[in-house]
Parts: structure tokens; sequence; C-alpha cells
């Protein structure tokens, strides 16, 4: 009796610490899109923000690819290698920077490697041969890698009982970058040429916008941003025997953990295959079906702008479905979304019509990006496993390896 009171003191003092409700370990269990409320919704809107700039910035390259192409004389196996280095880069990356946050905190982690890759987009300006286009590819996706860290952070400020939920919304509206930036930059490259600027000229111009909002974001991160709900990351997980873990501790356990193997395969073939596709739609569109440029732009923004709604609302599925069925919930809804999105992509190769594989092309989007958010709805749960989580009487109840709690 005595330790449930001290526990039900402690939810208050938090309470009363937050604008938002929280749990016993300073995670807010609510998420309230529309506040900047400080320090979890503060950091939700600069992790999105953030990463959003990393997409448009990494993103920014292919809608221009027609232009690009033309004058530095690339081949189709030369714009190949680059899609496929900029693939190689982001997962390289990624795979470093999950220990990077665990050592250093997902806010100097973000700024960091926003800091470091805006001078490779705005190094894009003076390539001028395929070797050098296919070398800038593979660095901008370096910047990709934030996404580990914003979902770490993500993770660090919500509760189980939200934390697909934040992590679908603050990936999707992040992920809304390569959308934007297949719309944004034609229309940028076209304004330049307007003042008769040469074209060979313009595109180059052009990549000052997205280093510039790189750079403008990651300063905001460091000045507004806090790691934990409890202020700055200080890197205090212990193991059993009270002992910091060595950083080859941290990867030697996560290569062991099989579950996090067959997600990263699952991820493969959902956040992968959307990367892939922001690679090369704009070009296909425009290759296949002769429309314009900016045209071009406009159908491939719709694909990466589909994740507005689409991965949030793959991470609200999840919970949903977990507070059902429990994790089985969110690991059948996974594949249900990923299936689907199997056989539609199967199917926009195979449509012939302009229209018709806009559609396809749509809902593909849809299930795809789902996909990812449903797969990051099980992320948080490989190591630390939360059986159930509501707002009942009886509270959340929470479970970490064989110990059980019930927080009212």
């Amino acid at each position: 009796m005595e330790a449930g009171a001290d526990e039900e003191q402690v939810l208050k003092d938090h309470h009363n610490m937050f604008e938002l409700p929280v749990d016993a370990d300073q995670k807010a269990t609510e998420l309230r899109l529309f506040s900047i409320a400080s320090p979890h919704m503060l950091a939700f809107h600069l992790a999105w923000l953030s990463l959003f700039s990393n997409f448009f910035s990494t993103f920014s390259i292919p809608p221009l690819l027609a232009v690009i192409r033309n004058d530095l004389n690339l081949t189709d196996t030369d714009t190949g290698y680059a899609g496929t280095a900029a693939f190689v880069g982001s997962i390289v990356s990624r795979i470093a920077m999950g220990p990077i946050c665990d050592l250093i905190g997902p806010r100097i982690a973000i700024a960091t490697l926003s800091l470091l890759t805006a001078p490779i987009i705005l190094s894009t300006s003076l390539i001028s041969s395929p070797n050098s286009f296919i070398a800038i590819r593979f660095l901008a996706g370096f910047s990709l890698a934030n996404f580990v860290a914003n979902q770490f952070w993500m993770s660090s400020m919500f509760s189980g009982c939200v934390v697909g939920l934040a992590n679908g919304f603050s990936a999707g509206w992040a992920n809304m970058g390569s959308g934007v930036t297949q719309m944004v930059m034609p229309l940028i490259y076209s304004f330049i040429v307007s003042f008769d600027v040469p074209s060979s000229t313009a595109w180059r111009l052009a990549f000052f916008v997205p280093a510039i909002f790189q750079t403008v974001t990651a300063l905001l991160v460091l000045a507004f941003g806090q790691d934990l709900p409890s202020g700055s990351y200080k890197r205090s997980q212990k193991i059993n025997n009270g002992s910091e873990e060595s950083l080859l501790s941290v990867i030697s356990n996560g290569a062991k953990n099989y579950r996090a193997w067959i997600l990263a395969l699952t991820y493969a073939f959902s956040f992968g295959v959307e990367l892939t596709t922001d690679n090369i739609i704009a070009e296909y569109f425009y290759d296949r079906f002769g429309v314009n440029l900016e045209v071009a732009g406009i159908i491939a923004a719709s694909f990466g702008m589909a994740n507005f709604f689409s991965r949030p609302s793959g991470g609200l599925v999840s919970d949903r479905l977990a507070r059902r069925f429990g994790m089985r919930g969110r690991l059948w809804g996974l594949w249900v979304a990923q299936t689907v999105a199997g056989l539609l992509c199967l199917l926009l190769g195979r449509v012939n019509s302009l229209w018709g594989s806009i559609l396809v092309m749509c809902a593909f989007s849809v299930f795809v990006q789902a996909a990812a958010g449903l797969t990051f709805g099980v992320v948080p749960f490989v190591s630390k496993r939360y059986v159930r989580c509501n707002d009942t009487p009886q509270g959340i109840f929470l479970c970490v390896g064989t110990t059980c709690t019930t927080y009212s």
C-alpha cells in the first residue's frame, strides 16, 4: 500500500511539472498535434520539421534529373548507380546513427548531421561529371539517418500508449519533404530560368534553397530542443550489475536480437521501396508518358505527400489494434498493409495509361507508407515489451523483461 501511494505521488508530481499528462517516466501519454508545449510537443515539431528538411534536401535532385542528366551527359546506368548510392548512403548512416543516439542523444545527433550534410547539398551546384554526381548522391543520403534519431527522440518523449501514433505523425509529416521537393524544385528552377539565367546555371542555383533550409532547421533544434522530458541527454542506462553499457555491448545486443533483423527486412520492403520510388517516380512519368518537368514533379509529389496521413494512419492503426489484440494485432496489421502495397507495386508497372498509373501510384503510396508506420508501431517493443497500455481505471500495465508494474 505504501509503495502504491508513493508511485501515485510521483505521478501527481510529474503531472504538475508538464502541460501534457505523463507516465512515471515523464513520457507524455497524449499527443496534441496543435500544441507546442515544452518539452514533449516542442520536441515533436522540431523533430519532424528538421527531418522534413533532410528529406527535402536528399530528394531535391530527382525532380531535376531530366535537366541534370542532359547537362552532365548522364547515362541511364549513371542515374541508376546514383539512386543506388543514395539508398546505400542512407542505410550505412542509419546503422551508425542508433549507437550515436545512445551516446550523445537525439538532439545533438540530428543537428550535427544536418549541419554536416548541408554543405554536401550545396556542393551539388559544383558537380561536373557522372562520378561526382554519384558521389554527391551517396553523401546526401547520409542526412536520412536523422530518421533514426527522429524516432529515438519520439520514443524518449512519448509513452507506449501513443508512441506508435507519435512515431507515425513525426515520420509521416517529415517524409512529406520527399513529395514537396518533387513539386517545389522544378518551380524554383523555372523561376530562376525566367530571369534569363541559362539552364545549366539555373539548376545549380536551385540547390541553395534546400541547403539553407536544412541549416536553419538544424539551428532551431540546437536552440530550442530538449533530449528528454527531464532535460539534456545523459547516457545513464545500466545493465544488471550496475555498470554502464559499452558501445560494443549496445551493438552486440542489437545484432543478437532476431526480431530486429526481421523488422529490418520488413522495413526494407516498405520504406526501402518508398525511397526507391521517390528516386525514380518523376523521371518515370517524364519519360514514359511525355509530361513536362513541372507536371512530372506534381505527379511525383503526390506520392510523397501522402505521408501526411498514410504513415500516421499506420501508427494509429497499430496502436488501436494493440489495444484490442495485443502485439499480435500490430503484427497482423503490418502484414496486411505490406502485402497490399506489394501487389499494388506490381500493378503499377503493368498499367499503360497516365491516369491509371497515377491512381495506382496513389493507392500504392498510401499502403507502403502505412506499412512503414505500422513497422514503427512495433519497433519500440522489440527489446522493451509493453503488454498492455490503456486509460482504463485499472491503469497502465507495463512489463519490462519479467518485471511488471501497474500505474494508476
